[in-house]
């Protein structure tokens, strides 16, 4: 089903085991008003050819490049996000130094029959947003800045050994209890899988 709206767009700071790298989730906070998100996927491929023909073929996430467009992106979120500092007079210091550290990214797109499907991105590291200035015209033209972050999967394995990169649910799909939906923005959505002895 078609989309035609996104909002509610959240962040979470990841902090890594210093040994495992395994992350552990900060409580998700406000990122920036939304205006439009656009997810490309890159596929790492593999092709064994025997017998004069394809025997198998792999197709896997690789990584993914998450580009947002955003209203406005704060100081606070800024140095969250990108690595800059605020300085003792609240000034956003930007330097060639400067690495944000990993987040996880939550959103929601309104579907044409007024539900919504939720998302997290598991682990996501921005680099500086981009910024667009034009000096007033005879008509009025908004400026607003974007961001790009390189998506990989994140280090930490689900209840079933895989590495997830992303998680998606629509809120009218008849399996989907609302205290998920209800809850999503409270924490990083955790997967949970019923083992074979549980069934």
């Amino acid at each position: 089903m078609a989309t035609i709206g996104l909002d509610k767009l959240y962040y979470a700071k990841i902090t890594e085991d210093p040994i495992t790298g395994y992350e552990t989730y900060g409580t998700p906070q406000i990122l920036a008003k939304a205006m439009t998100a656009e997810l490309s996927v890159s596929l790492a491929e593999a092709t064994l050819f025997a017998d004069d023909g394809i025997a198998e073929t792999v197709r896997e996430f690789s990584s993914g490049t998450l580009t947002l467009g955003v209203a406005d992106i704060g100081n606070a979120v800024a140095a969250d996000l990108v690595g800059a500092r605020i300085d003792s007079n609240g000034v956003l210091v930007s330097a060639g130094e400067d690495v944000g550290g990993y987040v996880a990214i939550g959103f929601r797109a309104r579907r044409s029959d007024g539900t919504y499907r939720y998302f997290w991105l598991y682990r996501v590291r921005f680099g500086v947003p981009s910024t667009s200035l034009a000096t007033k015209g005879d008509t009025i033209t908004f400026q607003t800045p974007s961001i790009e972050g390189l998506v990989s999967r994140r280090i930490k394995p689900d209840a079933e050994g895989r590495r997830p990169w992303k998680t998606e649910v629509n809120e009218s799909d008849g399996d989907v209890s609302s205290d998920i939906i209800n809850s999503w923005y409270d924490a990083v959505y955790e997967p949970e899988f019923i083992s074979d002895m549980e069934e």
